[in-house]
């Protein structure tokens, strides 16, 4: 994993940092996934409507909005590694509680309705802290790679994200245990998740002494430094925030929050299309729901490892073209009829959003300098929680009244993204 950042000029990382870096977000990424590959199963054991599924997630993502631009600044005075470990923690702790919490409702200790109400708030821990993570690690990476090579390293870390979605929903099924049945992913992977928090608090260099020694030039020289005054602005506890308003990344930013909820609808729906569609019994349908995920993710690992190396497309071809593909995919789902198909088509949607999601990161990181990469790093992984604030509980919401319409609402957010940004980005 860490072999692709070595071939990558302008790189300071070495490979076992890369590997550390990629291993904190793989481990997240891989323990969200499997919850998502179990839940619907979960859902329909309770006797959960859909929706409320959807309303449970929202606690969580809106904490995530709310709290990754706070971490990333912080990351700026007090080190990338200090919050990535934080995510860490806040991934472990939440993940163990959600998986006690669940448990008791499926044992019959809590009612489906309070299960549910304290699955939402323990899951708000990851959303408050977990985001820290990505944030960290964007912010340590982009410190580390220059201008040109940074869209093919951002791309590299971003498939963390694909390969966790390949290992959670493969792996879930295996751990289905005797005792913990449903939930038992959840407790693997919060020790997955240990074994990575203190491989990072071992292995990975603190940045605190380079941010010291950085201040301290700028102040000592601050006339014979051409960057002094920069060091000296990023290091600042008094500097200005940076907003997604800001003219420089504000196109970025909302393409990737168009494209990104999208995303988060389709991913949050297809699970329950799977099982409706095939008409599959819900205790033991995340293996054909594990399937399609799997196969999602696998396209996105094509995209981000395969596709964008190759080609060296730029920022602005990835979020067009991405869209393009998404969309077609994304009707290709709501279309089709056997196993086969879902795996395909979903498959296709997931090599499109491979493209966009590396691409509008890269075009914000790209368009601040580099004191300014905490900030933005904290912008882009808010993008990616507030996908999830509003977009799965209205995907679920229009998927009970009608099958189709979380699909054709993909479509047309996809569609959008087209031609408000043909010729913007």
């Amino acid at each position: 994993m860490g072999k692709p950042i070595g071939k990558i000029a302008g790189s300071a990382l070495t490979t076992r940092q890369f590997v550390l870096l990629f291993s904190a977000m793989l481990v997240t990424a891989t323990g969200n996934t499997a919850l998502q590959s179990v839940m619907p199963s979960i859902g329909r054991s309770l006797g959960i409507a859909d929706v409320w599924i959807g309303v449970a997630f929202t606690s969580s993502a809106l904490a995530w909005v709310i709290f990754a631009p706070i971490w990333a600044r912080q990351s700026d005075h007090r080190g990338r590694k200090t919050l990535i470990l934080l995510g860490l923690v806040g991934f472990v702790v939440s993940t163990l509680l959600c998986g006690i919490v669940l448990l008791g409702g499926l044992r019959g200790v809590m009612g489906a309705g309070v299960t549910m109400v304290a699955f939402a708030l323990v899951r708000m821990l990851y959303g408050i802290f977990g985001c820290a993570t990505p944030a960290g690690t964007q912010a340590y990476l982009a410190a580390k790679t220059r201008r040109g090579a940074r869209t093919t390293a951002l791309s590299n870390l971003s498939a963390s994200f694909g390969l966790g979605t390949v290992i959670g929903p493969a792996l879930a099924p295996l751990f289905v245990l005797p005792f913990l049945g449903l939930t038992g992913p959840l407790f693997m992977f919060a020790l997955a998740g240990m074994l990575v928090f203190a491989a990072v608090w071992l292995q990975l260099p603190d940045d605190r002494d380079r941010l010291r020694r950085a201040k301290a030039a700028a102040m000592a020289f601050p006339a014979a430094s051409p960057t002094g005054a920069s060091v000296r602005a990023a290091t600042s506890e008094g500097k200005a925030t940076l907003r997604w308003s800001d003219s420089r990344i504000r196109d970025w930013i909302v393409s990737g929050a168009i494209t990104n909820n999208a995303l988060a609808a389709l991913l949050t729906v297809v699970g329950f299309h799977t099982i409706d569609r095939l008409a599959l019994d819900p205790v033991g349908a995340e293996q054909q729901v594990g399937l399609v995920l799997m196969a999602g993710a696998a396209a996105t690992l094509v995209a981000q490892w395969g596709l964008i190396p190759r080609f060296g497309w730029g920022p602005r071809t990835l979020v067009l073209l991405g869209s393009a593909i998404a969309l077609a995919g994304t009707l290709a789902v709501m279309v089709a009829g056997s196993l086969m198909g879902l795996v395909l088509a979903y498959g296709l949607a997931c090599l499109g959003f491979g493209l966009t999601r590396p691409g509008f990161t890269a075009g914000a990181s790209l368009a601040v300098p580099l004191t300014e990469q905490g900030a933005v790093a904290g912008l882009t992984t808010s993008v990616n929680g507030f996908a999830f604030v509003f977009a799965p509980t209205l995907g679920l919401a229009l998927y009970g009244f009608a099958p189709s319409a979380p699909f054709l609402l993909c479509a047309g957010l996809l569609g959008a993204t087209l031609l408000l940004y043909r010729g913007r980005l």
